[in-house]
């Protein structure tokens, strides 16, 4: 097997790093998911060293740029228009309150910031907005992060000219239990954001949410549909659903939380090179089930008080968790070698261009 251990001239043990399919069958995915609880983990970390520090989990935080009012009916979503959660309607953040954040979030030990707006796609002169937001904080030296909705070619070239590294559109479950969850767009719809976001040069952030009445094979399924992509989605955040009242889901049986650290231990075997993120849920889960999603081969979370619109463990939690289990915050220099030049020269070009810009962007965002 690519992933067996093979004997050094010490006697020591070392994997041999597993190669990068993007061919799994699903009856291969869901073998994994059946093997022995132990074996799936150690196979699992025999993976993620080959390809990280086993100790170091890269950290983001995220900030809902605009807030509610979606036009989507995902039925997992506090913000989706379509249900009454009480969750208020926030117009587009102004750009000085996003780079304060960024900030912040910076000093906290964040090295990437992610942003979320609650749209189905972009408006004109909102993009017009965000790619400002991108440049100043790409300017700060942390890696950029978007959700924004359905982008097409375009904005997505307009998105990575501004220095945007990282665009986020999960699959959220299977093909085959998609429509269960979502009516408002397609499989195919998601399919194409992910396309035209990899053209335009910038990484993908792709995963799926976890608990939202799926069966064991549309968990198979889904990770085989992630896997597929070619290159590999950089970042995976699996999510465990935060179940919200008003929303369809609110009354949905909880995942056993074995079964949730299950794929995320075949999510890091079919994708070795991806920082595989445990994400939304670490509200609900104790510090057993986290460490043993660690284990499992995450290597990444959110950093903070709330994840968009739901709860998040608070950043004291987190790192007394880090301490008890010796884990580090991931340094951003190890992530890619020539992003300091890069924000270097993106804190360059805002400079130069700001004053250009700022006429043009000079209306009120939150009026939009």
């Amino acid at each position: 097997m690519s992933d067996a251990l093979h004997a050094s001239p010490s006697g020591q043990t070392t994997p041999v790093t597993p190669s990068i399919r993007h061919d799994w069958s699903l009856a291969e995915i869901e073998a994994l998911f059946a093997l022995p609880f132990n074996d799936l983990l150690f196979r699992a970390q025999q993976v993620h060293r080959a390809h990280f520090d086993a100790n170091a989990v890269q950290v983001s935080t995220l900030l809902s740029i605009k807030t509610g009012a979606c036009p989507e009916d995902c039925k997992y979503c506090p913000q989706s228009g379509h249900y009454t959660t009480g969750l208020g309607r926030e117009k587009l953040l102004e750009i000085e309150k996003v780079v304060a954040q960024a900030k912040a979030a910076q000093e906290a030990g964040a090295s990437r910031f992610c942003m979320g707006a609650a749209w189905r796609s972009p408006r004109e002169k909102d993009l017009a907005v965000v790619l400002e937001m991108v440049s100043r904080v790409k300017a700060l030296g942390l890696e950029t992060c978007m959700t924004l909705g359905m982008v097409d070619g375009d904005q997505a070239s307009r998105l990575a000219e501004a220095g945007l590294d990282y665009y986020n559109h999960n699959l959220d479950t299977s093909p085959e239990y998609y429509g269960e969850i979502i009516t408002t767009r397609t499989y195919a719809d998601r399919l194409e954001t992910l396309a035209n976001v990899r053209e335009a040069g910038m990484k993908v952030c792709a995963g799926g949410i976890l608990g939202m009445g799926e069966a064991p094979r549309d968990r198979a399924a889904l990770l085989q549909q992630l896997a597929r992509l070619e290159p590999h989605p950089e970042s995976v955040p699996i999510n465990m659903l935060v179940k919200v009242p008003g929303t369809p889901l609110e009354d949905v049986e909880d995942l056993d939380p074995i079964k949730f650290v299950r794929a995320i231990a075949v999510a890091r075997i079919l994708m070795p090179a991806s920082h595989v993120r445990l994400s939304a849920g670490r509200e609900q889960m104790n510090e057993s089930t986290q460490a043993l999603a660690f284990l499992a081969g995450a290597n990444s979370i959110f950093y903070g008080d709330k994840l968009l619109t739901t709860g998040n463990p608070q950043a004291t939690r987190d790192r007394a968790l880090f301490d008890k289990l010796g884990l580090h915050p991931e340094r951003r220099d190890t992530c890619h070698d020539d992003d300091r030049q890069q924000a270097a020269l993106a804190g360059a070009l805002a400079q130069q261009e700001r004053q250009a810009r700022s006429a043009a962007l000079a209306y009120d965002a939150t009026q939009a």
